[in-house]
């Protein structure tokens, strides 16, 4: 039988091949990678130690990030970093990375080479589907789920339907990744991919480098979806082959697999997109942003929009220019690795002559626990994946979600704006 993606990852781990990997069924299967941040490992390894604790069934498959509470922002966040810390030194968990020593977990662990394509992730955090940008099918789990791959060496899955998503043409200039999620999300609203996989392929996929292609992957659990796989290509074979440190294969749908839509995303006549309050399906072109909203923040980073080719968008708005008088810009690479590239390109220098501060990796104002919490009655304006009421912090802030470009932009202008009108 033609199968999709999805399909074909989930059948080459099954645990009993007389499993059949039919949309609906439950199947048993062997993950390749498991992976914790410090919000949700210090709740899994109490699950961890409730299921009879001992030894990590195989501890080179588990990857445990500090990134949502590093730095240590107060006392209790101190302790679910130390949590970490044990954890990895009791069990004997190599793949640990501490402040300053890794970055943020969906944009480091690829730089790493521990996931590639063919993949199959499970992760405690809703946006593991990132992976996706790499051929790889990322999904978050309960954090009891992950505490028992961690005891047993395997788990189960509902074989989701799948959605073919088909981009074409080329895009425009200031057009991200970014773009593609949020024009989905506005179409098919956020439960319109619930439990399924949504594809992206065809020509136009090439318009989009491999960092771009997290923008997109990383926001497919706000339309409900299970997980979010790129088509491989010439693209992600170069990064695979540079990158990746186990064996890799890439995995491509087969002609005539059975999806349960299918839809078709012209890149020519997209133009960037913006989220508004208080939803990321409550989304608008640019040129339907009401002109003269002040913003008091803009945030630039994030598990997908941190990187490089992020950094070097922001740079391209940025040079030559300030960041705009009653409004602050804060500029928050994914990784260490991606902090000292930005470094050696002059890119950092850029961003403090601008006016604009710059952080270690962190995912602390992205879900304003810290580094960047906003006030009651702020608005900002973010590279991030949410703007629920209290994502950046007060619930009586406002925030918009963008790409890196339109981002920058603001800051500069001190209001949501089209980089072309700079």
């Amino acid at each position: 039988m033609a199968q999709t993606i999805a399909e074909k990852i989930l059948e080459a781990h099954l645990i009993d091949d007389k499993d059949r990997v039919e949309p609906g069924r439950v199947v048993r299967a062997r993950v390749d990678f498991v992976l914790f941040n410090d919000a949700n490992g210090p709740v899994a390894f109490r699950h961890f130690a409730n299921m009879g604790g001992g030894k990590v069934a195989v501890p080179e498959k588990v990857g445990l990030v500090c990134d949502h509470f590093a730095p240590a922002p107060n006392a209790a966040g101190a302790r679910m970093l130390g949590d970490m810390r044990r954890f990895a030194r009791e069990k004997g968990i190599e793949n640990f990375y501490d402040v300053g020593k890794g970055g943020i977990e969906h944009t480091l662990m690829p730089e790493l080479g521990l996931v590639g394509p063919g993949d199959l992730v499970a992760g405690g955090d809703s946006h593991t589907g990132t992976a996706g940008a790499f051929n790889a099918f990322g999904t978050g789990m309960s954090w009891a789920g992950m505490a028992a791959i961690m005891v047993l060496d395997e788990t189960w899955f509902r074989v989701p339907e799948s959605m073919r998503f088909n981009l074409h043409g080329k895009k425009a200039a200031h057009v991200t990744g970014k773009d593609v999620i949020l024009q989905i999300l506005q179409g098919i609203g956020v439960d319109g991919a619930l439990y399924r996989s949504m594809e992206f392929a065809g020509p136009g996929i090439a318009e989009f480098n491999i960092d771009e292609r997290m923008g997109i992957c990383n926001m497919v659990v706000e339309a409900g979806a299970k997980t979010g796989i790129v088509e491989g290509d010439d693209i992600t074979r170069a990064w695979a082959e540079a990158t990746c440190k186990r064996p890799w294969k890439i995995v491509n749908a087969d002609a005539g697999a059975q999806y349960y839509s299918h839809h078709d995303i012209d890149l020519a006549t997209m133009r960037p997109m913006v989220a508004k309050p208080y939803s990321p399906e409550n989304v608008v072109s640019i040129d339907e942003i009401k002109p003269g909203v002040h913003v008091d923040q803009v945030y630039m980073g994030n598990c997908a929009n941190g990187t490089i080719s992020d950094l070097r968008q922001i740079a391209s708005v940025l040079k030559g220019r300030k960041v705009a008088k009653g409004t602050r810009a804060m500029i928050v690479p994914a990784t260490q690795k991606i902090y000292m590239q930005a470094m050696a390109e002059g890119l950092i220098e850029q961003f403090i002559e601008a006016g604009a501060a710059v952080s270690t990796p962190t995912c602390g104002a992205c879900f304003g626990g810290h580094n960047g919490a906003l006030d009651d009655g702020e608005v900002a304006f973010a590279t991030i994946n949410r703007n629920f009421k209290g994502r950046g912090g007060h619930a009586g802030a406002q925030v918009y979600l963008g790409n890196s470009y339109v981002a920058a932009a603001t800051a500069v202008a001190g209001e949501i704006i089209d980089p072309a009108k700079l």
